[in-house]
């Protein structure tokens, strides 16, 4: 149950720390010394001097073998054995100095020796307790936010699970309270008078210093010299009241300034002995520890030895959880955001007029798939990412065709090869959602660029909630009020933005660059609840996230985010690393995303790299990337590395990578891991995934429905970029070419009935005039099938031409519509015709220019070694003539056709149209026919007028008409052509200029 805690003892005022070191820590620490320095130099300096070398000086014989063992073998022997030792301990010290002072992970256990290495530990904790060397034998968390640790205003946990959007007070406007389930004592006078009869030890748990924060683990690494005896310190504490009124209930969140009560072999000088050692601290520590001992048994606990039930959270490594946080009572960094659902919290709503996603919705939406991956209808970013990355490497395949390398010709429509793939991608078009990447990533950059110049650093931030209309961004701790158009939520540890206040972007500035870095690449979809998308950030999670589940559901969370960090629309630069799965997830962005077999490998890389930005972090000045991507430093490109392991780390791998992930937050660093077991050290967040989908984090009371590409999905999704990569498909004679779904029948035969210019505008024959008020969707309907001779599913259609959604009904109406308006073929079949699969596809005697134009380039140059030359030439011609200008020129204002953003045929048509050219240009050079080669070439750049082949062939054909009126007119064209397309700065391409010094030397004079 959610209350408020008193003012006197909430934490807005500092906390009195006790950082004096005793006399006796300084003994400690010169014992500690002394023995250090007996046992790694006084020993072999010993050994050297009365034993000496203990190996024989020559190889010893059968003989010596039966000799009798005399003093001298014997000490020998022992020698032998000694040194040995020695050097096993020695490593042990190094090990432990090593992870003492540069921080970086957890120290290695040296081979052998357990008793050794403790010793070690032990000396170099007391030897440097004395020094701030001491808090990094375990790195602690570096990302905590500070409302944790007590600077905040103390606000239950109650107004952390406040749904963003909602008003923080009810409707008092206050904060809501509701009877405490204890009433906490006034500490007066019950206290007088007692004493415990043996001394027992407390331990204020300290503020933040600098990025370490406390944590038991840490605690229990330097005052009992084991991290894993943390269960001791836990059970001694457990539900006891702390001085702010909270009470430790899980092991893995504590508050600064609360008391511990230390088992009793508990060493080192942030200890205070009760009662004898109460006089060296204030007046007001001195109360509290009294006040705490009242508040449970107050023996002088267990030692080493000392067992009791164990605590039931998995458990805590440095910076494990969040290292501030309280109990179920005082605030957590949680991510409930709405509706926090979190135990004895009130169930909040979060309501933008839309209405929640109901199980009932979702199962006619199902319904309404006709065979479409539902998983990727319901991930708009992942899908929207996708089809970006999609349209990136099937114009690598363009262009590759074009170069010859493929083995495909530029014609091919490089559509899906099967029928999974097929769904996959049409599901990609109907549940991408370009507009809310597009919104994300300007209201981030836009942000960014407001605080940079009002000179301000970026707030850490754990999650972002997306919604239709808003975008709500969950901090770790209240960072003031943000620039406009931001505003606080509901909270000051929210921030949020209407998407109606996000300014537009200037007319025309699509290629600008943008106005700041990508601030927060790391935030990737975990999932839904209602109508709002939860984003973690994992490069802010200060430790280790893990997915928990069966083994087929984990992955499916798994691969889900793997690929929307791979194809992000809100990132700039950024490493993705997959350990132990996904090896074929690579080809979605093979620059970004890198597979490692193995978790050994893993933490050779990461322990490297963790120490080489932990470097250059000092050597910039910053305290971590974060603040390093705005001002002065933004500059350096702070990319994040985001780690996605999908194989259960061994125990010994688990600890290494605790140690790796309690200091990776500032480095820029995350860690997603699939656990086999709920106990994985150095968790901070744990999400259990179950068969149905749920994604629970039980801490925070989060539930949501996952986001996930199961195993079948994932499959599709990577064979739409594998088959880009192969060579062509159905090439045989009388075979289609891949991709191509369609021939024109070019005779008089194959008349067509109804025929559509596309190319330089939009022009439909053999039709009578549509509605004038449905003219333009059923046009633009009909342009869509006439690029897709495949067919397209009634779901891609409405997508399309429907961005922001419309109903079955409304669909099914215009599909209605265009049937009526296409009518009937000659022979009385339906010009609309629905495929087995449900797709819709339009008759043979349906034809466009552009179908035809696919199949003379089919004709005359992928099948050029069947045809003769007079009728290739012609059939070139013919081609060419049907570029008359740009595809669709004309008809793309006020929204229509934004579907062909998605389209390849934008990047085809100019392609083709250049290997048209080049083709006929090089056929009429080898036949004399220079001018006709030219004019062929002037033809083609007017829809290619980037490309260099066909610059260079203009060149060519100018120079063997043998006019050289005709040779400098073309290069003064070209040059003048070139800086209007790239600047007066910009120079020609490299073979054009030795071309041009080839064919016209003074050109540069003349030009």
């Amino acid at each position: 149950m959610a209350r408020t805690t008193p003012s006197n003892r909430g934490n807005r005022s500092p906390v009195n720390v006790r950082v004096g070191r005793s006399f006796g820590d300084v003994m400690k620490a010169l014992f500690a010394f002394l023995a250090l320095a007996s046992l790694v130099v006084g020993v072999p300096l010993s050994l050297a001097l009365f034993i000496g070398w203990p190996l024989p000086e020559s190889m010893p014989d059968a003989d010596t073998l039966t000799q009798e063992i005399d003093t001298d073998a014997f000490l020998g022997f022992l020698g032998v054995l000694v040194w040995l030792a020695w050097a096993q301990f020695t490593a042990c010290v190094l090990v432990e100095v090593r992870a003492a002072v540069t921080g970086v992970g957890i120290p290695r256990r040296v081979p052998g020796a357990g008793p050794s290495q403790m010793l070690a530990r032990q000396l170099v904790s007391a030897l440097l307790l004395l020094t701030s060397a001491t808090a990094a034998i375990t790195p602690g968390l570096s990302s905590i936010p500070s409302f944790l640790d007590g600077s905040g205003g103390g606000t239950p946990v109650a107004e952390a699970e406040r749904t963003p959007g909602q008003h923080a007070g009810g409707p008092g406007g206050g904060a809501t309270h509701v009877e405490p389930a204890v009433v906490l004592p006034d500490g007066a006078g019950d206290r007088a008078g007692e004493e415990a009869e043996d001394p027992t030890k407390y331990y204020r748990i300290q503020p933040p210093e600098g990025r370490h924060h406390d944590t038991l683990w840490g605690i229990a690494e330097r005052h009992l010299g084991d991290g894993l005896r943390y269960k001791e310190i836990f059970q001694l504490n457990k539900d006891r009241v702390q001085p702010d009124g909270s009470r430790l209930s899980e092991a893995s969140l504590i508050r600064p300034g609360w008391i511990l009560q230390m088992p009793a072999d508990a060493t080192g000088g942030e200890l205070v002995e009760a009662p004898y050692e109460l006089e060296e601290v204030s007046a007001e520590e001195a109360e509290e520890i009294s006040e705490y001992a009242q508040s449970g048994d107050t023996g002088p606990g267990p030692g080493p030895s000392g067992d009791g039930p164990e605590p039931t959270d998995p458990p805590e490594r440095d910076g494990e959880r969040g290292a501030g946080s309280g109990g179920p009572d005082a605030e957590q960094a949680d991510l409930t955001g709405p509706a926090g659902g979190g135990s004895g919290t009130a169930d909040l709503t979060f309501d933008t007029g839309d209405g929640g996603a109901t199980t009932e919705a979702a199962q006619e939406a199902d319904e309404g798939g006709f065979g479409l991956p539902e998983a990727l209808m319901t991930a708009p970013l992942l899908a929207a990412g996708l089809l970006v990355a999609l349209g990136r490497t099937r114009r690598n395949a363009l262009w590759q065709s074009a170069a010859g390398v493929l083995g495909r010709t530029v014609g091919d429509g490089l559509t899906p090869g099967s029928a999974n793939a097929f769904n996959a991608r049409d599901a990609l078009l109907v549940g991408a959602d370009p507009q809310a990447v597009a919104f994300l990533d300007r209201a981030l950059r836009q942000l960014s660029a407001g605080l940079d110049a009002s000179g301000r650093v970026l707030p850490s931030v754990y999650a972002a909630w997306l919604s239709e209309t808003e975008l709500h961004l969950q901090l770790s701790a209240p960072a003031g009020s943000p620039p406009s158009p931001w505003q606080l939520g509901q909270a000051d540890t929210y921030w949020t933005l209407e998407r109606s206040q996000l300014p537009p972007p200037p007319p025309g500035d699509d290629e600008a660059p943008p106005e700041a870095e990508a601030p927060y690449p790391g935030l990737v979809s975990l999932g839904t609840r209602e109508d709002l998308r939860l984003l973690l950030n994992l490069e802010a999670v200060p430790g280790l996230v893990a997915v928990t589940g069966a083994r087929a559901d984990r992955e499916a969370v798994l691969t889900s985010i793997a690929a929307e960090l791979a194809t992000s629309g809100w990132s700039d630069r950024m490493t993705v690393t997959l350990v132990g799965f996904g090896e074929d997830l690579t080809v979605l962005a093979p620059t970004r995303v890198r597979h490692l077999a193995d978790i050994a490998g893993l933490l050779e890389v990461m322990e490297t790299e963790t120490t080489l930005r932990r470097s250059a972090l000092r050597h910039t000045g910053q305290e971590s990337i974060l603040t390093g991507r705005t001002g002065p430093a933004r500059h350096q490109q702070w990319a994040p590395h985001l780690v996605v392991v999908g194989a259960p780390p061994t125990e010994e791998e688990a600890e290494r990578l605790a140690g790796l992930a309690t200091i990776s937050a500032p480095l820029g660093i995350g860690y997603l891991v699939s656990a086999d077991r709920t106990d994985l050290p150095g968790t901070a967040w744990e999400f259990d995934v179950a068969a149905d989908g749920t994604l629970r984090e039980p801490v925070m009371g989060l539930e949501l429905a996952a986001q996930r590409l199961p195993a079948a999905h994932r499959a599709a999704v990577v064979e739409l970029f594998t088959e880009l990569a192969r060579g062509a498909r159905g090439a045989d004679e009388g075979e289609l070419p891949s991709g191509m779904a369609f021939l024109v029948d070019l005779s008089e035969r194959g008349k067509p009935e109804v025929y559509a210019q596309l190319m330089g505008g939009y022009d439909v024959s053999g039709l009578s005039d549509p509605e004038p008020a449905r003219a333009g969707q059923l046009r633009e309907a009909l342009a869509m099938l006439l690029l897709h001779r495949e067919g397209v599913h009634p779901r891609v259609l409405a997508a399309s031409l429907w961005p922001r959604g419309v109903s079955d009904d409304v669909r099914d109406a215009l599909i209605e519509r265009l049937r009526q308006w296409l009518g009937d073929c000659e022979d009385g079949t339906p010009r609309l015709v629905v495929t087995e699969d449900g797709r819709l596809t339009l008759a043979r005697r349906v034809v466009s220019d552009w179908d035809v134009l696919r199949t003379l380039h089919f004709q005359a140059v992928a099948r050029a070694a069947s045809t003769p030359a007079p009728a290739r030439k012609r059939q070139l011609a013919d081609a060419l003539s049907l570029a008359r200008g740009a595809l669709l020129e004309g008809q793309r204002a006020e929204g229509r056709f934004a579907w062909l953003e998605h389209e390849i045929v934008d990047a085809q048509y100019p392609l083709l149209v250049a290997d048209i050219a080049l083709t006929l240009a090089q056929e009429q050079l080898g036949s004399g026919e220079a001018e006709q080669a030219y004019t062929a070439v002037r033809t083609a750049l007017a829809a290619a007028p980037m490309d260099e082949r066909l610059w260079n062939e203009l060149l060519r054909a100018a120079h063997g008409t043998g006019r050289e009126e005709w040779l400098t007119g073309a290069a003064d064209w070209l040059v003048s052509h070139h800086r209007q397309l790239f600047g007066e700065n910009q120079a020609l391409p490299a073979q054009t200029e030795a071309l041009l010094d080839e064919l016209l030397p003074n050109w540069r004079v003349t030009s």
